[in-house]
């Protein structure tokens, strides 16, 4: 007989010995073998999900140990080179281009004048005849990680060591609110950690460190540091914007204020002739497109702006509600009005769900958790394109990723009342 602490060390080891797989084959993302071994490490990690249900705490040396199984698979990706066009080149060129003294909101990385600004790791960014689409923060960020050392390899370390300090974050928003350890794992052994952090290299990671830090300090009552932390979060990326609803009436005008002041300065170093630079923005929302079925059905009717409008409004909505729902946000209420915005967004990559992972520990969040192993299937595109194929996720690619999450999402409605006592969320854990 198996006790839950020897079933979810077994659960570790298949984590372990698939992720491992997955980074020697790191190099042909998306090929079907990479696919396969991912699945792997996608199943155990939801049975380890389901242990967390169903086991009330774990022993210490349990979530010790597991935490340490997640830094070895980490650093394996961590040593594996990102694509030669993955969104980290961009990084470096923001980072780089900075530090000349140049607006990345302006130039044109493909511009043939600025041939001579380029290095071995930038000439292969994406998209190089748009500028750059990354608010001030994230901006800020690449000019502080390339200051240091302008390499990919330095950006993904300042990644990976955003991950670790969510870890201790989560740690501690656990024990002060009574919640099991165990749950860190849920965050820390989600394999988009693995392939989109320690392996691709995505600002995200950032983004919700400062948001989990800004909900922790909300739980507290630390209400001017919630508020800069959450406009923080916002300057790295746009997404949790749709968040404010939770705000109101928790921070106070002043904090309120002073974030935006913050973001607002951010914006400074930026300026040209005394305007805000709108970067690739609008070409985001006008042209770019992946995964995104709700947005590409509604864009048969109406304008594109208008639909990504329509995103924001029903991020904006779902956290009325939920803030509406009890007197203190809950993890959940912090995950759902991103992913909500996310269902309508033109563009939905794996790396973007990094968000909401930190929140993800309750049963009404699991459609959500499903979501971040359902979309796995995307990384198929990354190979197809390698065989001179449209950058399109195909129909049953997004057939089985938002099914399953329906499907699940279904489930958690018609659960019975009654369920065993394991899997009753605590006043923190409720939404």
């Amino acid at each position: 007989m198996f006790t839950p602490s020897r079933r979810l060390y077994g659960l570790g080891a298949i984590l372990l010995l698939a992720l491992a797989i997955c980074s020697r084959k790191f190099s042909n993302l998306g090929e079907p073998s990479f696919i396969v071994w991912l699945g792997v490490a996608a199943v155990a990690y939801l049975l380890a999900i389901r242990e967390f249900f169903y086991t009330p705490k774990f022993p210490k040396r349990v979530i010790v140990i597991g935490l340490a199984l997640a830094a070895v698979w980490q650093f394996l990706f961590l040593l594996k080179p990102p694509g030669p066009d993955d969104d980290i080149h961009r990084y470096v060129w923001d980072g780089r281009v900075q530090r000349l003294g140049y607006n990345p909101y302006i130039l044109v990385p493909s511009d043939p004048a600025l041939a001579g600004l380029h290095t071995s790791e930038t000439r292969t960014l994406n998209n190089p005849d748009v500028p750059s689409p990354y608010p001030p923060g994230a901006q800020l960020f690449f000019r502080a990680i390339t200051a240091i050392h302008e390499s990919v390899f330095a950006l993904k370390i300042a990644f990976v060591l955003s991950n670790l300090v969510i870890v201790l974050v989560l740690l501690d928003v656990l024990r002060s609110s009574r919640q099991a350890a165990h749950w860190v794992l849920a965050f820390a052994w989600n394999p988009l950690l693995a392939t989109e952090v320690a392996g691709s290299g995505h600002v995200d990671i950032v983004g919700a460190l400062l948001l989990l830090v800004s909900a922790a300090a909300l739980a507290r009552r630390w209400r001017p540091l919630a508020a800069v932390a959450f406009g923080l979060a916002v300057a790295v990326k746009l997404l949790p914007v749709v968040l404010l609803p939770l705000y109101w009436k928790r921070v106070r005008m002043r904090d309120g204020a002073l974030a935006a002041v913050v973001f607002g300065l951010l914006y400074v170093p930026f300026l040209n002739h005394g305007h805000i630079p709108p970067g690739s923005l609008a070409t985001y929302v006008h042209s770019f497109r992946f995964n995104g079925p709700v947005f590409a059905t509604l864009e048969r009717v109406t304008a594109p702006q208008v639909v990504a409008g329509l995103a924001v409004f029903a991020g904006i909505l779902t956290a009325i509600w939920m803030s509406r729902s009890s007197a203190q946000p809950s993890s959940g209420a912090f995950a759902w009005p991103m992913a909500a915005s996310l269902l309508l967004a033109p563009v939905v990559y794996p790396w973007y769900l990094l968000w909401l992972l930190p929140f993800l520990r309750s049963t009404s969040t699991l459609p959500i958790t499903i979501w971040t192993v359902s979309i796995i299937p995307t990384y198929y595109v990354w190979y197809l394109r390698t065989l001179g194929r449209p950058w399109i996720a195909p129909d049953w690619v997004m057939l089985l990723e938002y099914g399953c999450v329906a499907i699940t999402a279904a489930i958690v409605v018609l659960r019975p009342t009654t369920r065993p006592a394991a899997l009753q969320p605590s006043a923190d854990q409720a939404d």
